[in-house]
């Protein structure tokens, strides 16, 4: 949803301040001053590359990708092993036992994601009842998210589904894809004790993929593990009750060869498609050649750890499942396992996998030591489907990943938090952060918003900037704390269009004057460099246009509605508990729309 930011008009030499609760907002010029004269200090490292859309962050390790597309926006979630690298103390091995919630990022055009914080599934479940063969709740892996609109009621729902280490799978409700997101049941939605599930002991009843078919029938595949064999199955498949929070009748099995882990569902043209892992069996031609006779199929075996897929057009029908190849291989990328995801988001389909070079880059720069294994990083490239054959085209995984779809605008309100890459900006206090650093970051609910704490020699990166043809005369930054703050076209100092004195002691927005003979047509690459800081916070970004009209203030009874939503564009409710940003809305008496932001301390 578009909410145009609201600033305060000056004249040319009058600074005039406004004080709303606890929002303030600033108008000062900007001293731009000249390349030659700045400090070229190093700069943080880029680990991502200049040239490289993949991973989708230069500076947060997440796994297991799964993803929805929603107004417009390609929304993706995974396995935080951020978290795990932090509990690790930055080295030795992901053992995963540390990963108890799960990351959210966003994008509209492919290159440049939002990072919207992580979803507390330690907190949202801690009231999990016991089970007989597992007590509550212990780390959350490997997502599957789905929405539907219920006419019924008219809301959106959004349904996310993990699972439980190896015992089973939960499930979290929201209304937005970013939450607030909670718990419906009392503990996981398919486990050892669901009918047609693996046992205890034998199998696992992790990696779930979900769908919702054209007939509004919501379906759940998982399982995994099994033996090291062609017929491993442990693979499984249920019918969701209308409310997609309970199972509906027993699980079936999918007899899927050299299945591992790593479920997926998608529905395409009227079939199902079912994705998975494949194990670490021996591949013998003679079991391979009698399976594709027995079922009729031309395929060849898949190697070891590569993405296949299966379709089908009756899923409670075990022998319907027909095995037609391999869409994904081992990335490499120094990850010993695979998890993939196939999502449309337009009319182009998308492969989402991960792979390990985020850490591989930072070993190769002593950054990091040489024992650290398994941290992972989400990837996307594109894919080719064949909706009429519902073939999928194998995919090359590559560090260029895809190319952006659209530009980026500037004169829309822009989170800090959405980069194509950065350096110096982490996400890294798991304790305590609303008290250490008022900041929410990793580990908090994902609906709040957050603010990027950028030091000295940090960077922002943001790709394919559209300024139009007669440019930008003014940018406001919101954020708190002192900051010199410049915006380049590249990481060299040489490239920088305009240098900027922030300084606020609460959260503000402050607006400069730069020169608009800089900042137009389209630039590759925008730059936020901070060159010197103390505490500084960075919130949002906005341009001004060329010729745009400034200022309205709203007078007394002249709104003729308000409305209040929170940044991912949900409207908020007088209960809402909103905490962080909120955008206001509302249509004055000419009809015209205005909006504003606050900080919301409830």
């Amino acid at each position: 949803m578009y909410f145009e930011h609201l600033f305060v008009s000056l004249h040319a030499v009058e600074l005039k301040l406004t004080i709303s609760k606890m929002y303030k907002k600033l108008f000062m010029t900007a001293a731009v001053m000249a390349a030659c004269m700045q400090t070229n200090a190093q700069l943080a490292p880029d680990y991502k590359g200049t040239d490289n859309n993949n991973p989708i962050s230069a500076n947060i390790f997440c796994a297991d990708p799964t993803s929805l597309e929603y107004n417009g926006r390609m929304y993706v979630y995974g396995s935080n092993d951020h978290q795990q690298f932090i509990a690790n103390g930055k080295k030795g091995e992901n053992t995963y036992g540390e990963i108890k919630s799960l990351v959210v990022f966003s994008t509209d055009d492919m290159v440049n994601w939002t990072f919207h914080g992580t979803i507390d599934t330690r907190k949202l479940c801690a009231s999990w009842t016991n089970n007989p063969w597992y007590v509550g709740y212990g780390v959350s892996w490997a997502p599957s998210v789905t929405w539907r609109h219920n006419e019924e009621n008219g809301k959106d729902e959004f349904f996310l589904y993990f699972c439980n280490s190896s015992h089973g799978v939960g499930v979290l409700t929201a209304e937005s894809p970013v939450g607030p997101w909670k718990s419906p049941n009392k503990q996981l939605m398919v486990t050892y004790d669901t009918p047609g599930a693996n046992k205890a002991g034998t199998n696992a009843n992790f990696d779930p993929g979900v769908t919702i078919d054209e007939n509004g029938v919501g379906w759940l595949s998982f399982g995994g593990l099994g033996p090291s064999q062609i017929m491993p199955e442990a693979a499984r498949i249920i019918k969701l009750k209308p409310s997609m929070t309970q199972v509906d009748g027993s699980a079936v099995k999918i007899h899927a060869p050299y299945h591992f882990e790593a479920n997926e569902l998608n529905v395409i043209n009227g079939k199902y498609v079912y994705t998975y892992c494949s194990n670490w069996a021996e591949r013998k031609d003679s079991e391979w050649n009698a399976y594709k006779e027995e079922h009729g199929i031309t395929a060849s075996k898949p190697n070891t750890c590569t993405m296949c897929y299966m379709v089908s057009d009756n899923p409670m029908d075990p022998n319907s499942w027909v095995y037609k190849g391999v869409y994904g291989p081992h990335p490499g990328m120094g990850t010993n396992n695979n998890h993939s995801h196939l999502q449309k988001f337009g009319n182009n389909y998308y492969y989402f996998y991960h792979g390990a070079s985020l850490m591989q880059e930072m070993q190769k720069r002593n950054v990091i030591g040489s024992d650290c294994s398994i941290f992972r990083s989400i990837c996307v490239n594109k894919a080719t489907v064949n909706e009429t054959t519902h073939t999928i085209s194998t995919v090359s995984p590559t560090l260029s990943g895809v190319k952006q779809i659209k530009n980026m605008n500037p004169y829309t309100l822009q989170q800090a938090e959405t980069m194509a890459s950065c350096g110096g900006v982490e996400y890294e206090d798991f304790t305590n952060i609303k008290k250490n650093t008022k900041v929410n970051t990793l580990n908090n609910e994902v609906s709040e918003n957050l603010q990027v704490n950028i030091k000295p020699n940090s960077w922002i990166n943001v790709r394919k900037v559209d300024f139009g043809t007669t440019g930008a005369d003014r940018i406001t930054i919101t954020g708190k704390g002192t900051a010199k703050i410049d915006i380049r076209t590249s990481a060299s100092p040489r490239a920088t269009l305009a240098s900027l004195e922030f300084s606020s002691e609460e959260m503000a927005d402050i607006t400069f004057e730069i020169n608009s003979e800089k900042f137009k047509g389209v630039k590759n690459n925008i730059y936020f460099v901070v060159t010197e800081g103390e505490d500084f916070y960075m919130d949002a970004w906005k341009f001004t246009q060329v010729g745009a009209t400034g200022i309205h203030e709203m007078e007394e009874g002249e709104a003729v509605k308000r409305e209040s939503y929170d940044l991912s564009g949900r409207k908020l409710t007088g209960n809402s508990q909103q905490r962080g940003i909120i955008i206001e809305q509302y249509t004055d008496k000419n009809g015209v729309k205005h909006s504003s932001k606050r900080l919301s301390g409830k």
